[in-house]
């Protein structure tokens, strides 16, 4: 009886034993697991530095790449393209005037009544048509003519209150959303199409004349007097609310950036000097690149997975359609080396793109005390259930790094512009001259956290002073009332 009893105390000792070593085992895997992640959270943040020293080394770069690409073409990775636009708004344009808005799968068509400087914008109207796919791989003038059809319904809608002139010719702003190079204010040659479009024969060709043919057999009397990309229709509206608009950055899926600069220093300009003495620069900021960049594993693996790999590098790290993706890598790898969620990588982890930025936004502005969008949103979008408030709150983490990066980043692109046109100081006699950066886009628009962020790093780069006269505004739809506003100011330049 005895010997039974040792034996079963020796068995159930070693049981416990067993058990202790286990609990021990799963304890230390789970504690190596956590400092994983740590170690490649902490590694993002390093490598995703930003400090004022740095930003200001990419402030500098860019304003040497904007003075090469001025110079002559293909000397810079800024295009710094002339878009012709000599004369902005100034608020003294009256008249009816409008817009076509060609930019993807829509396009929207606008009809804006100008009061001059006592009345400013009366009233305005818009559609908003589908392209039936078709048309967007048929023939120019089969794309045209639907366009044009639809302009002029558009047109046929005018009343009492919003109506053109009688004998007067309609005048109309193109926005045109795709690479053209721009022969003058109101032509322009297309490059490729882009976004589905495949129409190879009017490639090569003027869309301002392609579009103007069709209008002509529409039997519509109107005349393009403007072309122009969303970003310089946002200086345009900008402009013409407010006189101290010196430049627009879009912060949305895209990023770009336009300023008005001074024609005579622009030598690869060869026309005569435009009467205003100015000209808007088309930056195509998006393509900018510099060593200080602080980029990552993450970004540089993005890069040479995409469409166009070594282009865009400033685009592809603080624009809206790139910043959810980057997250997705990241907890991808924390999830590979980690076991962030388990001990399987989840297959929708592996996904790209399944991440957009309004749901990585959406994440960062959690501020329920366990979390609770966070959950959802990885539940919902990788299907990962279950998560501790320690995973959620590295989650959080890995958005707020990506996210800070992002928006000080494109404060120091704002910091590179000023300094090109000089106003990164205060100048004698010069205290109360402000500059105005028009600002649009969904991301800076929607997504709080990053505009907060741009907005102080700003301030922190040019200092106090230079901040209280250096200005940020939100400018709402430059791409269509902008495409108007230089439809008049370029008609009336004309007529004059």
């Amino acid at each position: 009886m005895g010997k039974v009893v040792v034996v079963v105390t020796v068995i159930g000792a070693a049981t416990a034993c067993a058990v202790a070593a286990l609990v021990v085992h799963r304890c230390a895997r789970k504690c190596g697991r956590r400092g994983r992640a740590t170690a490649i959270l902490k590694e993002l943040k390093e490598k995703s530095e930003t400090p004022t020293w740095k930003l200001k080394q990419v402030a500098d770069a860019m304003c040497v790449e904007m003075h090469a690409g001025l110079a002559s073409e293909g000397a810079s990775k800024l295009k710094m393209l002339l878009s012709y636009v000599h004369s902005l708004p100034t608020g003294d344009e009256e008249g009816l005037f409008y817009a076509l808005d060609l930019g993807g799968t829509n396009f929207r068509v606008l009809r804006v009544q100008l009061g001059g400087k006592s009345a400013g914008i009366v009233n305005q109207e818009f559609a908003e048509v589908s392209i039936p796919s078709h048309l967007m791989v048929g023939t120019s003038d089969a794309l045209f003519d639907y366009i044009a059809a639809e302009l002029g319904k558009f047109v046929a809608q005018e009343n009492q209150d919003s109506q053109a002139n009688p004998g007067r010719q309609r005048v109309l702003g193109f926005t045109f959303s795709f690479p053209v190079m721009q022969t003058s204010i109101a032509s322009g040659n297309l490059i490729k199409w882009t976004k589905g479009f495949s129409i190879d024969e009017t490639v090569g060709k003027d869309v301002v004349a392609e579009l103007t043919k069709a209008i002509q057999r529409e039997g519509l009397d109107m005349r393009v007097t403007a072309l122009v990309n969303d970003t310089v229709g946002t200086l345009a509206g900008g402009r013409y609310t407010n006189k101290d608009v010196i430049a627009a950055i879009i912060l949305g899926t895209g990023t770009n950036a336009a300023y008005v600069e001074r024609a005579q220093a622009i030598p690869k300009w060869h026309g005569p000097l435009p009467d205003s003495g100015e000209m808007v620069i088309n930056m195509e900021w998006g393509n900018f690149r510099s060593s200080h960049l602080p980029l990552t594993e993450y970004d540089y693996a993005l890069d040479s997975e995409s469409l166009n790999p070594g282009e865009q590098i400033f685009e592809k790290i603080i624009s809206g359609m790139y910043l959810g993706e980057i997250i997705r890598r990241v907890l991808c790898k924390m999830a590979e080396e980690a076991c962030l969620f388990g001990d399987n990588v989840p297959q929708k982890l592996k996904v790209p793109f399944v991440l957009r930025t309004p749901d990585m936004s959406a994440m960062h502005h959690d501020s329920s005390a366990d979390l609770n969008v966070v959950g959802s949103k990885l539940k919902n979008i990788f299907e990962i259930s279950d998560t501790s408030l320690e995973v959620r709150k590295m989650v959080v983490e890995v958005c707020k790094i990506v996210a800070t990066r992002g928006a000080r980043l494109a404060a120091a692109g704002i910091l590179g512009i000023l300094k090109k046109l000089g106003k990164d100081t205060i100048s004698d006699g010069g205290e109360d001259q402000k500059n105005v950066i028009a600002m649009d886009g969904g991301l800076y628009e929607h997504y709080t956290e990053y505009r907060k962020c741009l907005e102080n790093t700003l301030k922190e780069l040019v200092g106090e002073d230079v901040s209280k006269n250096t200005i940020i505004e939100h400018s709402n739809d430059g791409s269509g009332i902008g495409a108007a506003l230089l439809a008049a100011s370029h008609s009336q330049h004309l007529d004059g």
